[in-house]
């Protein structure tokens, strides 16, 4: 991947926050057998900041889309108190062996981790962690179903757990789909191809005298026929995603460096730094967009 390639999948950027479409395969740490992962790509997500983003939560290995990184450490701080308070709003498309028996619902599960000897995974245990997603069901066919799932919780794999929990594991699923732990995922990605599940769209209720920050990331390709076979307007999700990258593409190539936060800059004052003036530098912090 290289440096215009991960900047032609910002979803969006303002002074706090970059917001990117990561891809399905990519992990966002390294790991112990090393390879790509995201952070090897962080530095070309600067624009002319001197630090580089970091993440403001996670996504697993096999899903896609919406990720958001934090600028510096104050907006790591707000965002973290954003999702550990519950006011990030995340919606996540996944297709599922198995048609849950109503249209929508809730699964209210506590979820804990286990390790049975063959790797770690998740398991449903009342004495676990509060874990709670709602789900409705957008299309179904053949035996399986398109579920938009919106997490109300913040738990190590909680939409694949859940869903299995409903007797409706994701397609893909190299863990949950096959009851085996991770020791055996590369072996089960193999044979089941890759996972069906994308972080659709996220908002971030960041400045208060703005609306929210929202984006929405375009379906991935290994996700489109399945979808489709589902219930999806290919057509529609298709001009979608042609309009949106070549948008962010034109970004990419013609972005400016950001300024350094002003946050920052009021910092530095009373050790020979002032704040630059011009429009808008009046109004500083949180919230004074």
């Amino acid at each position: 991947m290289t440096p215009t390639e991960i900047r032609a999948r910002v979803l969006h950027r303002d002074r706090l926050v970059v917001i990117i479409d990561k891809p399905a395969g990519l992990p966002v740490h390294a790991g112990p057998r090393g390879g790509p992962n995201l952070e090897l790509y962080l530095d070309a997500l600067r624009f002319g900041y001197k630090e580089q983003p970091s993440l403001a939560h996670r996504l697993d290995r096999d899903t896609s889309g919406c990720l958001v990184l934090g600028r510096n450490r104050r907006a790591l701080a707000r965002l973290g108190r954003m999702f550990q308070g519950g006011r990030v709003e995340k919606v996540y498309w996944a297709v599922t062996d198995g048609v849950p028996k109503a249209p929508e619902g809730r699964v209210d599960a506590p979820l804990a981790k286990r390790t049975p000897g063959r790797g770690w995974k998740m398991v449903v245990d009342p004495a676990g962690q509060a874990a709670v997603t709602d789900w409705r069901v957008l299309g179904q066919a053949g035996g399986r179903a398109w579920i938009e799932c919106r997490p109300r919780t913040g738990r190590t794999h909680q939409i694949r757990v859940h869903m299995a929990h409903l007797g409706c594991p994701l397609v893909g699923d190299p863990v949950y789909a096959e009851g085996v732990g991770d020791a055996f995922a590369d072996e089960m990605r193999t044979k089941l191809g890759p996972m069906l599940l994308h972080a659709r769209a996220i908002t971030l209720p960041l400045y208060p005298d703005q609306p929210p920050v929202e984006a929405v990331a375009p379906v991935p390709g290994h996700m489109r026929r399945a979808l489709e076979e589902v219930g999806m307007d290919g057509a529609a999700e298709d001009a979608f995603a042609r309009r949106q990258r070549a948008e962010a593409l034109a970004a990419a190539e013609t972005a400016p460096a950001d300024e350094e936060p002003l946050e920052k800059l009021k910092s530095r004052r009373g050790r020979g730094f002032e704040a630059p003036r011009g429009p808008g530098s009046g109004r500083g912090g949180f919230g004074g967009r």
